[in-house]
């Protein structure tokens, strides 16, 4: 497998909906190395999650992977790394809480995003199996952020005020908490 290069904010691919997985194509050899490339590009370029279009394919796949303790986003629970084959997000509850998100598609920059922290995650996992997942707080804003690329959405689309769009420096030195 291979590291691939993430299409960055303003690449026209990174604002198209993706297309839907076709079941014959999971399993398949191509599907294989694609996720294969997928899971080296994260691991890579040191992320959480990745969705298909960042790499250059338009289509409804998408994987997380939350290593245990410390990160660039705080001491976390993990998850372990998860395949997502078109996820579809149901909002249990509409209050929202707000996290400075960060995207390898937009390198340097975090912004705040306020969105639902209680959703259920439906998808198809590897093995053709219908799954459900009940998630809230960080967990619930990761899985946002990410299938929002499949929808050809940017976490800067869903921010309410662009002054809370900084460098990473910045938000190291004056927003980190």
């Amino acid at each position: 497998m291979a590291t691939r290069q993430i299409l960055r904010m303003g690449h026209p691919l990174l604002r198209k909906p993706a297309q839907r997985v076709d079941t014959d194509f999971i399993g398949s050899s191509e599907y294989r190395h694609l996720v294969g490339d997928m899971v080296d590009t994260l691991h890579d370029y040191g992320g959480i999650g990745l969705a298909a279009p960042q790499i250059g394919e338009s289509i409804r796949l998408a994987i997380i992977e939350i290593p245990a303790g410390p990160t660039r986003y705080g001491d976390l629970d993990s998850m372990p790394l998860t395949v997502f084959i078109n996820p579809h997000i149901e909002i249990l509850d509409p209050a929202t809480t707000g996290y400075w998100e960060g995207c390898l598609s937009i390198p340097g920059l975090r912004g705040y995003v306020e969105r639902p922290q209680h959703i259920r995650v439906s998808y198809t996992d590897e093995e053709l199996r219908q799954q459900e997942i009940e998630l809230r707080g960080f967990f619930a804003t990761v899985f946002q952020h990410e299938f929002d690329h499949l929808d050809g959405c940017l976490y800067v689309d869903r921010m309410t005020d662009s002054r809370n769009l900084v460098f990473e420096l910045e938000y190291e030195n004056y927003h980190l908490v």
